[in-house]
This record gives C-alpha cells, structure tokens and sequence, in this order.
C-alpha cells in the first residue's frame, strides 16, 4: 500500500508538479473568498460596524486579550516540546520563549509562516550554537504539534457538531462526522504506532526519533490548550444573541483558520473572515465584522509589534556586545553550530 501511495505521489509530481497543484489551490481559495467577502459586505453599514466596536466593555478586551495571551504562552511550548524531541535539553526556556513568540508572531502577519518563522528562530537559535539543520528540525517538530492538534480539535468537535463544518464545505452533516471518525480514527492509528516502538524518520543527520505514545498524547494537549485559548478569544467577542454553543465556535474557528492557512495569505486575511461570516450567518454582519477586526488587533497586530520591538531591542543589544567585545559588526559571526547530532539512540524526548 505505501509504495502504492508513493508511486502515485511520485507520478502526480512528475505530470503536475506538487507546488503548481499548491499555488492553484492558494489561488482557488483566495479568490472564493473574495467573492464571498463581496456578497456579505458590499451592503454593510460602517456606522453600526463602528458603534458595534465602541458596545465592546474594558472587560470584554481584557478577557480576549487574556486568551490570547495564554494562546501565545504556549505557542512557545511547541519550541520547548520540539527542543526536547530533538534532545536539546541544554536551551533554556527564555530562549525557546523568545523564538516561539517571535517566530510566530512574524509568521502570523507576514505569510509564508514555514519560512518567515523559520528564518526567525534560525537567527535566535543559532546565537545559541543550533544547527540549521537543528532549526529546521524544531520547525518541523512544532509544525506537526500545530496538525496534531488541529485535527484532534476538528476531529471531536466535527464528531459532535457535524452541522458546524457544514456551513463552510457545503457537505451534509452525516459526510462531516463520517470525515470526522477517519480522522480520529487516522490519530489513534498513528499514537498506536508511536506507542508501540520508537519511530525513526529521515536519514543521516536529518534523522528524527519521534515522540513515543504518551508524549505523542502531550504533543496533542499542547496544540489543543492553544486552539482552544484562541477559539476562546474570539468567542469572547462574538455577540451575545443569538447563543451559539463553545464546542461550535471552536469548531468554525479551527475550520475557518484552516482554509486561512491553505490560503497562504498573511495570517489568513480575507479567507479567515470569509469563512467566518458564511459559518456564522445567524449573527448581525455589522456585529461580527466589529468582532473579527477586534480579534484581528489583538492576536495578530499587537503581538506583531510588541515581536518587532523584542527583535529590534535584541539585534541592539547584540551588536552593543560586540563593540564591548571589540569585534566590528561586519566581522561577526554566529556562534559556532552544536556538533550535538540525532542518532537513532540517541534522541530521548521530554
């Protein structure tokens, strides 16, 4: 069966081209929802949308904010989860915190959040002595602590309210929670085999032990507690009426950030929201757009500039060294990569 499934992976590639068929998908995407964002806004009201971001309490703010930050607090677990996977137990955790709030904060925002974010911890991490091969290593690590928890989130609540992803694709309730069971069903599969032996994937130096069963389960919690303080965010600044149930704004929000995600648009822009507003047609336009731009500031805006702050205090900082140390800028180099390699024993994950 995998040399099946490799074989025809290998054909598509070769007739047509796996970044073509990813570039028309993106392009597919963004554009269903610009047309999607014309049908619901071409008649909004901006005076209501307006008097609807002033209705918004001090509290109401503090507490999204709160979410959101607990949402970022552990984004930066995956840095210290993908470390210890790669057995670089020796980086101390204001390390991991400063490259994970960066790295995805300029992700977020700036697109191409695989390049951008791994460009970001790359300058962190190799001060630190990792190797790019390290970087790329975490990046992939925490990567798939993203995946994993997303489609453990979107598992579950499909499962429960298969109504809620109706609403975006369009299938019949039966089809979601059927897609629903395959994807636990896929999850539990792959925790079985993590549990049952270590699992070596790569070669040579990009070997990588992945995490056994129940840190496999850890992996999971951690992508969960961050969705979930994110779908909490938004669902602090949702209108109250009419009541829509937690379990089926987390599930909207998943499958909303998803189709963002596959967009490639910075932090989703245009695609998230489009799918928002079709999902959640039972709410006023004016009130939810209100909403969205709130969340739109707090998740995505602020963290960018309070990131740009920390990179730019940090870059000064570092170059203040260096003519402390008497080495010219131009002459600089990073420190010295780790020799530290992953073996197939030698991995022992947190």
């Amino acid at each position: 069966m995998y040399d099946w499934l490799r074989a025809a992976a290998q054909a598509f590639d070769r007739r047509i081209g796996w970044h073509r068929f990813g570039f028309l998908l993106s392009l597919a995407v963004i554009l269903a929802a610009i047309a999607v964002l014309y049908r619901a806004l071409h008649d909004i009201d901006l005076a209501e949308v307006v008097a609807a971001l002033r209705s918004f309490t001090a509290r109401d703010v503090l507490v999204a904010a709160s979410f959101v930050v607990l949402g970022y607090i552990t984004l930066t677990f995956y840095d210290v989860f993908a470390l210890y996977t790669i057995g670089r137990r020796d980086v101390p955790y204001s390390i991991a915190f400063i490259a994970g709030f960066t790295s995805y904060s300029v992700g977020h925002n700036v697109g191409a959040s695989a390049l951008t974010g791994g460009a970001v911890r790359y300058r962190i991490y190799s001060h630190y002595g990792l190797s790019a091969i390290e970087v790329a290593k975490i990046c992939f690590v925490a990567g798939f602590t993203f995946w994993l928890g997303n489609a453990t989130v979107l598992g579950l609540g499909v499962a429960y309210r298969p109504e809620a992803a109706t609403a975006i694709d369009q299938l019949p309730a039966w089809a979601n929670r059927a897609l629903a069971v395959l994807i636990l069903a896929a999850l539990t599969t792959y925790v079985g085999w993590v549990w049952r032996a270590p699992r070596v994937i790569g070669r040579a130096n990009w070997e990588l032990t992945l995490p056994d069963g129940p840190l496999t389960l850890l992996q999971i919690a951690i992508g969960i507690v961050d969705l979930a303080s994110c779908a909490a965010a938004m669902y602090v600044l949702l209108p109250d009426d009419p009541y829509i149930g937690f379990v089926t704004i987390a599930t909207i929000f998943v499958s909303a950030t998803l189709l963002g995600f596959a967009s490639h648009s910075p932090g989703g822009l245009g695609v998230f929201d489009a799918a928002m507003l079709v999902a959640l047609w039972q709410y006023e336009k004016e009130e939810l757009l209100a909403g969205l731009l709130l969340f739109r500031l707090l998740y995505y805006l602020v963290p960018f500039f309070i990131a740009l702050v920390i990179l730019g205090a940090r870059e000064l900082w570092l170059s203040a060294r260096r003519v402390r140390a008497g080495i010219h800028p131009d002459k600089a180099r990073p420190a010295k990569a780790s020799a530290h390699r992953i073996g197939k024993n030698e991995c022992d994950p947190v």
